[in-house]
């Protein structure tokens, strides 16, 4: 097999520091260590526009390749660490942590940047990490690492990856589309209460009950009154759907704890609309054999959206710390956070609730949970001294607006659907992943055929059907 270095094929231009005065301001996106995902690939979250100076050296383009010769923490899972400039990207900005790559020579983009995405890549740079508190990899090391030739098979494993990689993104796009639409949902049925509002509104400006219904209805479906009559005419169904949401939501206010709620609503705290069973102190434990665990999973699993593997608690513990796809896991210390687990089951740890309901559904413990995040996000950083937390009495103090039990059933039923389909296609992005990690390791390992190489690529369309 013939091979050649990285440094055959590329050279590297580093950022520059950058004056936080003008984050924020119009300019190219800054591409520090939080844009590139643990491992390799890009990561969207957080990203911030800059408006100071940017020469065209340090700018990069959709498409272009930039990479991290540091970290800041003892794992190096972003030594080396590539990412790809998405489409959503116009402009980025290298900063002091970033450098980009410019290409010296023919090789694909897509074929270079999956090498540095392989296990084996990633290894060589944690196995030639300098430093003890912050890792570097220098030039040279990075410039060392072997790469094959291009061939038929690697070509056609590389279409494969590709592929792969549109279908996780268009994946997570949609996710993201949902999670917005609930969060807007949720917020206006059942903290702003828009559709009993709208009805008020329009029976105190002489209405009729059919004005006040109808003014309900564009509130729910924010279309006006000539596209839902489209919609009546055109959708029937969609419209009797919509119309008999707008009659489960009353007409008229009452005096509570929260201050007006709909009539006939209660005001429950969270601790009496779910249970919120805190995690264990697991101990380190030994399995008898490799299936006989479950994988602990802590704060740093949670946000990761999946449990390593790496510590191990007794498949014996009590149910109730057991987590599994589908679960709501809040983290009350630390970083407070709620999400829905997608990654297996698994043993929960202190420092995280499990949050179930026997009387309510999980949608509505879920978003009512959410909903006080940013309040306990407060409360933890005022009581901070080394890690901040919420205690059970901020779950007594947090009160919601509960709807009767029709409108639970009824209405509610489209934020149910949304978090479903939230979970799908969380778990098929996972599927997606695990066939991607399959694969990656095959560009260096020469395991692989014209006919393996094919195989993968189709299972991935039929796996990938979001």
């Amino acid at each position: 097999m013939t091979f050649s270095t990285i440094g055959d094929h590329v050279k590297l231009q580093r950022g520059t520091t950058y004056k936080s005065a003008l984050l924020d301001q119009p300019g190219p996106v800054l591409l520090g260590l939080g844009s590139i995902a643990r491992d390799g690939g890009f990561r969207s979250d957080k990203l911030r526009t800059y408006g100071g100076p940017s020469a065209e050296k340090l700018l990069v383009r959709p498409g272009d390749l930039y990479v991290s010769l540091k970290d800041v923490t003892q794992s190096g899972d972003l030594l080396g660490a590539i990412a790809r400039v998405p489409e959503s990207v116009s402009v980025g900005r290298m900063t002091q942590d970033t450098v980009k790559l410019i290409f010296k020579s023919d090789i694909p983009k897509e074929y270079f940047y999956w090498l540095l995405r392989t296990p084996q890549y990633r290894q060589y740079c944690r196995s030639h990490a300098t430093g003890t508190t912050n890792l570097g990899l220098s030039r040279d090391d990075f410039f060392g690492f072997k790469i094959p030739k291009l061939d038929a098979e690697k070509r056609l494993l590389i279409d494969s990856l590709e592929n792969l990689e549109a279908k996780i993104r268009t994946n997570h796009q949609i996710n993201q589309t949902l999670e917005q639409m609930a969060h807007a949902i949720f917020k206006s049925w059942f903290v702003d209460f828009e559709p009993v509002k709208a009805k008020i509104a329009s029976l105190e400006a002489g209405g009729s009950e059919e004005d006040a219904l109808l003014a309900a209805m564009q509130a729910i479906s924010g279309k006006g009154e000539p596209e839902l009559t489209r919609l009546q005419a055109k959708q029937p169904e969609q419209y009797a759907e919509l119309r008999a949401t707008a009659e489960l939501f009353p007409a008229a206010m009452q005096e509570s704890e929260l201050g007006e709620i709909p009539e006939g609503w209660e005001c429950l705290a969270l601790d009496q609309i779910a249970k919120y069973q805190n995690g264990l102190a697991l101990q380190k434990f030994r399995p008898e054999s490799e299936d006989d665990y479950l994988p602990v999973v802590k704060i740093a699993q949670l946000k990761k959206g999946y449990a390593d593997h790496g510590e191990k608690a007794s498949p014996n513990i009590k149910p109730d710390c057991i987590i599994d796809n589908g679960d709501v896991v809040f983290s009350w210390s630390g970083s407070l956070m709620v999400d829905t687990w997608c990654g297996g089951r698994a043993a929960l740890n202190q420092h995280l609730f499990k949050v179930t309901s026997e009387n309510h559904p999980k949608w509505l413990y879920f978003h009512f949970t959410r909903h006080h995040l940013e309040e306990f996000q407060r409360i933890a950083s005022d009581k901070a001294v080394t890690m901040g937390h919420i205690k059970r009495e901020h779950l007594k103090r947090a009160m919601c607006a509960v709807p009767d039990k029709s409108t639970i059933n009824s209405a509610g039923k489209t934020l149910e659907n949304i978090l479903n389909k939230q979970v799908e296609l969380r778990l098929e992005r996972t599927t997606l992943s695990e066939l991607r990690d399959t694969l990656l390791p095959k560009l260096l390992s020469g395991e692989i055929s014209v006919s393996s190489a094919e195989h993968p690529q189709t299972n991935a369309v039929e796996e990938a059907n979001v």
